[in-house]
């Protein structure tokens, strides 16, 4: 990695050089393994795009090539205002066309095809990331530009982004993610930045430096520049300023192609190169002179010796002339070594280039078959290692005596708590049993009290007049004093069942403290109740969560119908009513409401209140999966978590339209990827549309259901099983709706058939009548050759085109009328290519030719 591209002068560079990125152990040829088995460690999962780690072609260490697209410059706005383009790129079938002239091209294919709207994000995430992830997993790995002076090298590799960090290049985003996967204690991230003009090699830190020589292992082969200043990045803002300082030296001029030209090769060399290379160049378009013209011959040479290596290592020669040049001498690695490599060529769209495009764009195919055999290369570092697992040591030791820490203190408080509980029912028994024998005591003196009262007043009543009374009325006073004695008897008897009863409760309260003592030691009653009302307070906190999300996915759709509403007007307003793609996509690929609700919530949760028992959640839930789906980069980890899964058992279910509606849309989303096409036929998903196409009655829903059906129609390996399992009778059942956006998706999924069966027959794989004609498609074909909306009837005409490309279905063609409506798309179809493929069908065609001359048709 090495200097910015950045802009001077206004406008992106557009030469540059090679740069490389230093980390790790610095005596090794790539960073230091970081091995799975110490405690801790995760295992790095590759990157999704076109470039990972085993390629379509399942060659592993074969060049992943990438080709971008400049736009036009204010330049050639002006000097090509009258002329085309010569480049027509498709980025979604990873090809362009090179056109030769007005109706011929030629037709290149690449590991990825980027448009000149692709952003620089994009651009690293397809071409370089992966690599990135290699070298930290321990491979060397390379990332070169290589395209004409003036197309966006320099600006695609080392643009700093210094005023918009979206414009950032591959080399700031690489050393992001580098230092973000580092451990600043144990790893270290170090670089050196060169630069290979007029075959000297000069060091871009130190200018004073400007001879080093390269030195090579006489055993392993491997290239070195021992004599380059090595410095050492701890964060992105030291590494921007290296950047800045090492730019600062380069060599640049001004040509006609470009007013910053570079005019050396920069290089930075370690363990990920950065290959910016100087623009090629032709001297008499260039306007090079003098020195520059030097300048030019030496980038041209070594240029060229790059291109020879390059055709020696895609021919399989025995001979590789690497010594040829100190810059295919320096990139011995990256070409035909153990590196793993990408090339990204730029090219730019003026037809006045057309040559320098062509020789590009045929260097990116030759070195798409160069292959590298790919091998981790380790050095082990043993006191550096040792001193990681040290450090890891260390933490697991403190982590340990800190659980153990709060282990024993939440044992301590458990004990003391219990104790303190213990205590307070032995004071409130105490208390208790003090006050009951209290109670006893007062009522036992008070009886006690009132008997001597009552023998007191006995005694007065009967001590004066005692003689007559027992003389004259001994019967009377037996009779009173038997009474007396008997009440006393009978209070006696109730005080003593009350102590009696008093002891008892004395007895029940003893009882009791036991008990809850063995309450205590047993986990005690009052936990347990905790307990429960900690489940009830969980639940209420998941019925909170659920109500939540429902108002957090009503604000997501309100916004989303806003954005929509406004977006529309616009349209309207700039007379412009279509936004250029007919795909039914639920959202538009905008960010805003659903990656805040994606982060906030969590895929997994919103997976979860797919099966929630409350209705509205489960709509709410299907509604922001769907808007979801729409973005590209949650589609690989909605499949991983088990969502297109939930969305086809949504399908088979759920008989409310609003759900199947949204999850049809959400299908449809994830359909236009093409692994995910064959999962969903996989899983049965084609069966399910068919019948959700059956059943369905509202327009919207239907239309869901055609994009799906249509995006898998562009598959060529499903032809047959589309066929098979009704997929293509589903379509043409859907016209009953009448709708227009309806017709447009049945209109595109026959086109994307059609022309998968064109370059299947082309191929020379498909031999039989169309399978559309044998599903009874063509008579709906003419009929709606030309249909008064555009989308439909453009998609109709290419696959009038498509079908008539196979000689096997002129005769069905030709009586279905199709022949009278191919004959108008030659003459008046608004689109030029439309036209001309319509003529070239015609007049390939021995059939068509044949009945045209019965029928004097011009």
């Amino acid at each position: 990695m090495a200097s910015s591209a950045a802009s001077r002068n206004g406008a992106p560079r557009g030469g540059g050089g090679a740069r490389s990125l230093a980390g790790g152990n610095l005596r090794s040829s790539s960073y230091k393994s970081r091995p799975s088995q110490l405690p801790g460690s995760t295992l790095r999962r590759s990157s999704t795009g076109s470039f990972a780690a085993a390629g379509d072609d399942g060659v592993p260490g074969r060049v992943r090539v990438a080709v971008r697209l400049r736009p036009r410059n204010a330049e050639e706005m002006v000097a090509d205002a009258d002329f085309a383009d010569c480049v027509e790129v498709q980025p979604e079938l990873k090809r362009l066309k090179l056109r030769k002239n007005n109706w011929d091209s030629d037709t290149y294919e690449f590991d990825e095809v980027l448009t000149e709207f692709a952003s620089q994000k994009r651009v690293y995430e397809v071409v370089a990331k992966p690599v990135v992830e290699s070298v930290l997993d321990g491979y060397n790995g390379t990332v070169m530009a290589y395209g004409q002076t003036g197309t966006g090298k320099t600006f695609t590799v080392g643009h700093l982004g210094d005023g918009d960090t979206a414009s950032r290049g591959i080399m700031v985003r690489a050393m992001e993610d580098i230092l973000a996967d580092v451990a600043p204690e144990t790893d270290s991230v170090s670089v050196s930045y060169l630069q290979l003009y007029m075959e000297a090699i000069q060091d871009l830190l130190d200018p004073t430096n400007d001879n080093i020589s390269i030195v090579e292992d006489p055993k392993t082969g491997d290239v070195s520049l021992p004599g380059a200043t090595l410095l050492e990045i701890r964060d992105q803002q030291s590494f921007v300023e290296l950047l800045s300082i090492g730019e600062a030296h380069r060599i640049a001029a001004n040509t006609k192609l470009n007013t910053e030209s570079s005019r050396s090769h920069a290089i930075l060399m370690s363990k990920l190169v950065l290959v910016d290379l100087a623009g090629s160049e032709r001297v008499h378009k260039s306007g090079s002179e003098g020195h520059m013209l030097e300048e030019a011959k030496s980038i041209n040479l070594s240029l060229s010796a790059l291109g020879k290596c390059i055709n020696a290592l895609a021919e399989n020669c025995a001979h590789v002339p690497v010594r040829d040049s100190k810059l295919t001498r320096l990139l011995k690695d990256s070409f035909g070594g153990t590196a793993r490599t990408s090339l990204i060529v730029t090219i730019g769209p003026s037809p006045r280039h057309r040559g320098e495009t062509a020789s590009t764009i045929q260097f990116g195919q030759r070195a798409m078959k160069v292959e590298n055999m790919l091998k981790i290369k380790e050095e082990f570092d043993y006191k550096s290692l040792s001193r990681k697992l040290e450090i890891q040591v260390d933490k697991l030791i403190a982590e340990n005596e800190r659980q153990q820490k709060a282990y024993e203190y939440e044992l301590e408080r458990m004990n003391q708590e219990a104790q303190n509980r213990i205590a307070e029912v032995e004071r409130n028994f105490a208390e208790a049993l003090e006050k009951e024998r209290l109670k006893c005591q007062m009522e036992y003196m008070e009886s006690v009290k009132k008997l001597e009262e009552k023998m007191l007043t006995n005694q007065r009543k009967h001590g004066s007049d005692g003689i007559i009374r027992n003389e004259c009325n001994g019967e009377d006073q037996v009779v009173s004093v038997s009474d007396e004695v008997a009440e006393v008897r009978k209070l006696l008897q109730n005080e003593t069942q009350r102590r009696k009863a008093s002891e008892e409760e004395v007895n029940k309260l003893n009882t009791r403290m036991g008990q809850l003592m063995q309450s205590e030691a047993g986990g005690d009653g009052e936990i347990l109740r905790i307990h429960q009302l900690l489940e009830v307070e969980t639940q209420k906190k998941k019925k909170l969560e659920e109500e939540v999300m429902i108002l957090k996915s009503q604000l997501l759709q309100l916004s989303y119908e806003a954005d929509q509403s406004r977006r529309y007007m616009e349209r309207v307003g700039s007379g412009n009513g279509l936004n250029g793609t007919d795909s039914p996509s639920v959202n538009n690929g905008e960010k805003a409401p659903v990656g805040t609700l994606f982060e906030q919530v969590g895929l997994h949760q919103i997976l979860s209140y797919l099966e929630s028992e409350d209705a509205n959640v489960q709509i709410h839930a299907v509604k922001v999966l769907a808007n979801l789906a729409a973005e590209e980069a949650n589609q690989e980890k909605i499949v991983e978590a088990g969502g297109l899964t939930s969305l086809l058992m949504l399908l088979r279910k759920f008989e409310d339209e609003t759900v199947r509606r949204v999850a049809a849309g959400a299908i449809a989303n994830l359909a236009m990827n093409e692994t995910n096409q064959e999962l969903i036929m996989t899983q049965g998903g084609i069966t399910l549309l068919t019948m959700t196409a059956a059943d369905a009655e509202d327009p919207q829903t239907l239309r869901m259901v055609a994009g799906a059906i249509a995006n898998l129609c562009g598959n060529d390996k499903l032809q047959m099983k589309l066929k098979s399992e009704g997929g293509i009778k589903a379509l043409l059942g859907m016209v009953r709706c009448g709708h227009a956006d309806v017709l447009s998706q049945v209109a595109r999924g026959i086109a994307n058939f059609a022309k998968c069966e064109s370059r299947a027959a082309t191929q020379g794989t498909k031999n039989g009548r169309s399978l559309l004609i044998d599903d009874g498609a063509l008579p709906w074909i003419v009929q709606n050759a030309n249909n008064e909306a555009a989308p439909i009837r453009r998609h109709i005409e290419l696959a009038l085109c498509h079908l008539a490309q196979h000689e096997v279905n002129a005769k069905e063609m030709i009586s279905g009328g199709a022949l009278w409506e191919l004959v108008r798309i030659s003459h008046d179809c608004s689109r030029e290519d439309i036209r001309s493929l319509a003529r070239r069908t015609l007049n390939s065609s021995p059939t068509f030719r044949s009945e045209m001359r019965r029928l004097r048709i011009d």
